[in-house]
Order: structure tokens, then sequence, then C-alpha cells
């Protein structure tokens, strides 16, 4: 019998814990949070002073980053409950067989949260267009999601639709993802023009934040997966 080397033990098993993670939607959710929290902080931290002592430097940027106005403090507040209702749509799909309804309203019901405290950020920090549709909208339809039952119908709304409350988390994402497209072509003709490579690293990562959480919306619906959220 072939074993492998124990150097490579670690690495199996952190495939393996990585695989289980993205399971469901907590997991794309959160890799999402994660690649824009420090993919944002390391700009920032790039962007400091050099007259500064490295020390104080990653200290000022960090305190910049995460509490440096109202604006950032309560962006910074939304992520830590986005990253709570990852971790809770992340254990509602954890099992093998369908996942938790009650696990996962309650992912729904943070990510509603989360979405109210983009909104005030987006807000504060003067786009009051995403704060509408990355806040607003994306709350109405998580909270939509938290108390209305899968399957049964929505006034007014066709049968043969998608289910609503998700179709609005959806297309509370589209105005982001096209100013997020603008920024990325801006940085483009700057880097053709001689600037640096690293206007792109922002945009960029934006693009991939919502590639991830528009991936676990769309397991939200159902789609792509075998297993369906129980109403039993």
């Amino acid at each position: 019998m072939v074993t492998a080397p124990a150097n490579l033990v670690p690495l199996a098993q952190f495939a393996s814990a990585l695989r289980s993670r993205m399971r469901g939607p907590g997991g794309y959710y959160n890799s999402g949070n994660a690649l824009g929290l420090v993919v944002g902080f390391a700009i920032q931290i790039a962007d400091a002073p050099v007259g500064l002592q490295e020390g104080s430097a990653v200290i000022t940027a960090m305190m910049d980053h995460f509490a440096g106005s109202r604006g950032t403090v309560a962006l910074t507040l939304a992520t830590l409950v986005f990253f709570c209702g990852g971790e809770a749509y992340h254990r509602a799909w954890a099992r093998q067989d369908p996942p938790d309804l009650a696990l996962n309203r309650l992912g729904d019901f943070l990510s509603g949260l989360g979405a109210i405290g983009l909104g005030i950020a987006l807000l504060l920090l003067g786009d009051p267009l995403l704060a509408a549709t990355s806040g607003l909208l994306h709350a109405l339809g998580k909270f939509g999601s938290t108390f209305h039952t899968p399957g049964t119908q929505v006034p007014v709304w066709p049968a043969a639709w998608p289910d609503p409350f998700r179709s609005a988390v959806l297309a509370s994402r589209l105005p982001a993802i096209l100013a997020a497209a603008v920024a990325l072509g801006w940085a483009l003709q700057e880097v053709w023009l001689g600037g640096s490579f690293a206007v792109l690293a922002m945009p960029l990562t934006l693009l991939g934040c919502y590639a991830l959480w528009t991936r676990a919306d769309l397991l939200l619906f159902g789609v792509g997966i075998p297993r369906q959220i129980s109403t039993c």
C-alpha cells in the first residue's frame, strides 16, 4: 500500500477542509469577504507615507482602514456581520442532507443586517446610489428570504419567475459590478499610458469578490446543486 509523504498530509487536510468550506454558499460569501478585506488592507499599507516608521505606518494604516471615519467604522462592523452570516450559511450546508432551514434563515437575517450596515457605510462615504442598491435592496432581499417560505408564491409575483427575494439580492450587485468594471477600464487605460499596475488591484479584487458572492447567491436559488432547501 502506497502512503503519502508525511509533509503532504497537512496539505491534504487543508485541501479537504477547503472543499468542505466551499460546499455551500457560506464558503463563497466568506471567501469574497476575506479577499476584499485582505487586499483592501494591503493596499492601505502600501499607500502609507514612506516617512513613517514601519511599525507606526502599519498601525496608522490599520486604524485608518478599519476606523478612520464613521463610514469606515460602519463598513468594518458590516463586514463582521457578513462574516457571521457566511458562517451560518456554512453550518446550514455542512451536512450531506438538504441544508438546515433554520440556520439558512439565520444566514439570511445576518446578511440583511450586514447589508443595512453596508448601506449606512456607503451613504457616509458619499455613495448614495450604491447605498440604495448594495445596501437597501440587498437587505430587502435577505430579510424577505428570512421570512419567506421557499416554494410559496409571493402575491403579484408570477409563479414561473425565480424567487423574488433571491432575485433582489442578485440585482443589488449589478450597479457595484458595473462600477468596478468601469474602474477597471480606467485603470487599464492608466496602465497603458505608463502607470503602475498596482491601480488594477482594487477593481480586479472587487470583481473577484462579486464573482464569489454571486456564486453564493445562485447556490441559494438551488442552481447547480443536487439538493434543495427542505421546507418540511
